[in-house]
């Protein structure tokens, strides 16, 4: 038996961070929503007792580092699950760019062996597992349009973003997400205005939503890798209506209304970077499978 689930990659339209909390890890407040660039993974059954992880890619690891192994692990021992399953990550997704493509292999895998292994676990459950992977997992099980606080794991669902064209630039780098935080000065952060951007999603208002970007993870990661600053002025220059770095980089996103002024963008970008996309948001949870 085989399944088939799809993992789209996520953006944060806005990311703060509150303070750093007794366990560690930072309290913080996000908005993501997943676009149409996906992960696809083909989870087949085995009826030997083993995990197995197929991936072309010479940057997604095989074994107990990748979040997708991590998860059917979980789950495995957790319900004493005596089958195993064979999973093929066909990546699409950039590795290490601030757009939780880790994350989402993980929820894809929650959500596609919750099928294959008849666990009969709801949605909510799966997310609540997801929280015990990584930060972003519970999100990205979830997937459309979100307000993550705690550390990432509590999940209060947004209408769908005002709908409209993503361009994405990362260059040939990896970002550390634990070396951005940990060099992030809580201090003296400039918070962006996440009840704003709240709203404007609730009234569908675009031209809000490209006001009210924000991420306080920009000026450290600018700090360490001047490139992706350099990208997101070029993608500003180039006539994107708004421009913000996904989560703790280094991929830079630009929103976009027009299809002419898309391609402008595109078409400028591919000659500064290496990994160039336009895709267009989900933005609902449905549109997951």
């Amino acid at each position: 038996m085989k399944l088939m689930v799809k993992a789209p990659a996520k953006i944060n339209l806005s990311l703060d961070v509150l303070h750093k909390r007794e366990d560690g890890y930072h309290e913080v407040e996000m908005i993501m929503t997943t676009i149409d660039l996906a992960d696809r993974l083909e989870l087949t059954l085995l009826e030997q007792d083993e995990i197995k992880i197929i991936s072309h890619n010479r940057f997604v690891p095989d074994d107990q580092r990748n979040l997708a192994y991590q998860a059917a692990l979980l789950l495995k021992e957790r319900f004493k699950v005596n089958k195993g399953v064979s999973i093929t990550i066909e990546k699409t997704i950039p590795v290490a760019a601030g757009l939780a493509g880790g994350s989402s292999d993980a929820a894809a895998v929650l959500r596609g062996l919750n099928k294959l292994w008849d666990l009969g676990l709801s949605i909510d459950h799966l997310a609540e597992i997801g929280a015990e992977i990584g930060s972003d997992v519970s999100f990205c099980v979830y997937g459309g349009t979100a307000l993550a606080t705690g550390r990432g794991e509590i999940i209060t669902e947004l209408p769908a973003a005002p709908t409209c064209w993503i361009v994405l630039a990362k260059p040939f780098i990896g970002v550390s997400t634990a070396d951005v935080y940990r060099r992030l000065n809580v201090k003296g952060i400039d918070h962006p205005k996440t009840k704003e951007m709240i709203q404007a999603i609730e009234k569908g208002s675009y031209e809000g939503v490209c006001g009210h970007l924000g991420n306080v993870l920009e000026e450290v990661t600018f700090s360490l890798h001047p490139e992706v600053e350099q990208i997101k002025e070029q993608m500003k220059r180039f006539g994107a209506d708004a421009v913000l770095m996904s989560g703790s980089g280094p991929t830079v996103f630009g929103l976009v209304h027009h299809d002419s002024r898309m391609q402008r963008v595109y078409n400028g970008l591919r000659g500064f970077c290496d990994q160039v996309f336009a895709v267009r948001m989900l933005g609902e949870r449905h549109m997951l499978d």
